[in-house]
């Protein structure tokens, strides 16, 4: 069966799995990154992982990958294949398409974890059939991906989409980027454990906490969530003056909390908009799978898979 690898290497985790021509996994596959051994250790354990999967492809489908498709963090160069930079997986310039297609003798895709994400999201995912979407990730920071015509904008050096770094407050907290007032500061999911174990008193405290006690009526978590809610808000109306989206999709840990952060959110942007239109404001789908789908899109998309593709009869 045809087939190809997708590989979503995230800061602890690498998900990974076989799909197919229609985007559903035929087989799916979990390890440990171990960044804890050093990023040459991580990089030797993300070739292994995909040779297995090759392996697997060609003892249990009947054939090897078309093509691997890989989602990494950090900063990306998606055009060159280089994993240019993540603090958390302690690399620079690594030349990871090079490497993964050397070690398994096929074509390779490389894309930003996010924005990989997003494009899964965008076209299988919550924001299937809208032209135009934007993704936003509210993690450990706040990332976003920008969808048009099914595919994601990476911007002319790849930083396209970071509305993390939005200045919302200007003058505000410390950002480690080197600004001060930016988005993921006050909105991310780390951001309102932050504030929630302050408010609390309860060191340890996170996001769900906090969600928690808005839905059980406490005024302290109400403040705290609704600080958040407004400096969203406000980012996402920049947003959504710049880029214009059909769909505006709001994943990651803080989407977790359901109506809770979505009721209240979608009332702030609503309050903010002047001339834009209001966009269809929506949870993500795919939950921690859209990474590994993202990559198998990438994959089928690689030029030299999407011309043998439509050469099968």
């Amino acid at each position: 069966m045809r087939h190809v690898i997708a590989l979503d290497v995230g800061g602890t985790t690498m998900k990974a799995a076989l799909i197919g021509p229609d985007g559903a996994p035929l087989h799916q596959a979990r390890r440990a990154t171990g960044r804890e051994h050093g990023p040459d250790a991580v990089v030797e354990a993300i070739l292994g992982f995909a040779a297995d999967l090759r392996a697997h492809g060609i003892a249990h489908l009947g054939e090897s990958a078309a093509a691997a498709g890989v989602s990494v963090p950090g900063i990306v160069d998606a055009d060159r294949g280089l994993a240019v930079y993540a603090a958390n997986l302690g690399w620079r310039d690594v030349p990871l398409r090079e490497l993964l297609t050397r070690r398994l003798g096929l074509p390779v895709a490389l894309g930003h974890d996010v924005r990989t994400g997003g494009l899964a999201e965008g076209r299988i995912g919550a924001g299937q059939g809208a032209d135009r979407f934007f993704f936003v990730a509210l993690g450990t920071g706040i990332a976003g991906a920008i969808g048009v015509d099914g595919r994601v904008e990476a911007g002319a050096h790849g930083f396209a989409g970071e509305i993390g770094h939005i200045v919302v407050r200007p003058g505000g907290t410390p950002c480690p980027c080197g600004q001060r007032g930016c988005l993921e500061r006050y909105a991310s999911a780390s951001a309102v454990s932050e504030a929630w174990a302050a408010t609390s008193g309860t060191p340890g405290a996170d996001a769900a906490d906090c969600a928690r006690a808005v839905d059980s009526g406490d005024p302290r978590a109400r403040q705290v969530w609704q600080h958040a809610i407004d400096a969203l808000a406000d980012g996402l109306v920049t947003a959504l003056t710049l880029l214009d989206p059909r769909t505006l999709i709001i994943g990651g840990g803080l989407a977790e909390a359901g109506d809770t952060l979505f009721t209240p959110l979608r009332t702030a942007v609503q309050q903010r908009i002047t001339f834009q239109k209001f966009p269809d404001i929506v949870p993500a789908a795919l939950g921690d799978t859209a990474g590994c789908l993202g990559a198998g899109l990438l994959a089928w998309d690689l030029p030299t898979v999407t011309d043998l593709t439509e050469a099968t009869p």
